[in-house]
């Protein structure tokens, strides 16, 4: 397999890895004449389980059990993905708020927003593992996917990881032509703090911010369809200092405004909750609250607790019927 990086070359500067988000790169924001674009073969079983055998090993030397959503790509697939890595959706403190693309060669225009986050804090991955260990079942289906990154923990908190996806929600609205993409067919999913950004971008959707300056935040900000694995859903109850979530270290009264189970309303888009009854770090308490909110104003939503399901799924089987589950949600939701 032969990947051309195009003219920006490729990156493996560990400092890129540890810092998250809002990495200081090239400036695309000319979107999409700077596009450098690469093709990526599934089939590649060597490739893959280079990528594999890599991601695992950097989630556990930066433990991140959230990014390991697992959905390994089926033997045999002989389907490729043209990615593009570092798209920049905005800045903020001279740094760069970007996202990859990912879309296969089976593309129908359905697309799936990934928040890429844990504790609020988005780490870089190489765009290679993730195509082999998160976003194969959803590739397979022809879902274009977009790997969102925020601004990160500690410098950054809740409601500024909030307004990052956001943006970034409005930026592939806005350029939907350019990515290939259905507007009104796109879905979004995260686990732990990506669940709960998930929900607020699902739930709390908005038609833009009129007589805004920027053509961004003047776009809408709506998905069709919503995927939240083991989300805290009222930050009310876990706002304040913290250190080992130091994210959660905001004014109190900001709390309701980014908690999900306040904004539970009949025009929410279907919503899937995944959530083991074994989770030590986020009740599942917390999707069975958010369901009944759905269900109370009549949102197309399903609750699936995982027996003996603990935070990040790190069991094989927990994780194979949480990504099989989250596969159907979206091909059943963003199909044509």
């Amino acid at each position: 397999m032969e990947l051309s990086y195009g003219a920006y070359g490729w990156r493996s500067d560990a400092r890129r890895v540890l810092s998250g988000a809002c990495w200081p790169y090239v400036d695309r924001s000319d979107f999409p004449l700077k596009m450098a674009t690469y093709r990526v073969l599934l089939g590649d079983e060597i490739v893959k389980m280079t990528w594999i055998l890599g991601f695992l090993l950097l989630s556990i030397a930066l433990g991140l059990p959230d990014l390991a959503i697992g959905q390994q790509i089926a033997s045999g697939s002989e389907a490729d993905v043209d990615v593009t890595p570092d798209v920049v959706y905005g800045r903020k403190d001279g740094m760069a708020l970007t996202f990859d693309v990912f879309r296969p060669s089976n593309a129908h225009g359905g697309a799936v927003l990934y928040m890429v986050s844990g504790d609020w804090v988005s780490r870089w991955t190489p765009p290679e593992w993730l195509i082999a260990w998160s976003f194969g079942g959803l590739l397979e289906k022809g879902l274009t996917v977009m790997a969102v990154r925020h601004g990160s923990a500690p410098r950054y908190k809740v409601p500024e990881a909030e307004a990052d996806v956001r943006r970034a929600l409005r930026y592939i609205r806005l350029h939907s032509d350019e990515l290939g993409i259905d507007e009104n067919r796109l879905g979004v999913f995260g686990g732990s703090a990506g669940g709960h950004l998930s929900l607020m971008l699902g739930l709390g959707s908005d038609d833009g911010v009129m007589g805004s300056n920027d053509e961004i935040l003047r776009t809408a900000a709506r998905v069709a369809a919503v995927v939240a694995y083991y989300p805290p859903v009222d930050l009310r109850t876990i706002v304040g200092p913290s250190e080992r979530f130091p994210a959660l270290d905001f004014a109190e009264d900001q709390a309701a405004s980014i908690s999900p189970v306040l904004f539970a309303s009949p025009d929410d888009p279907p919503t899937l909750l995944i959530h083991g009854d074994a989770d030590m770090l986020v009740n599942v308490q917390n999707s069975e609250v958010m369901f009944e909110a759905l269900q109370g104003e009549g949102v197309e939503s399903e609750l699936i607790i995982i027996p003996g399901g603990d935070h990040g799924f790190r069991v094989t089987a927990d994780r194979a019927r949480a990504q099989q589950a989250m596969v159907a949600w979206f091909d059943r939701h963003l199909r044509r």
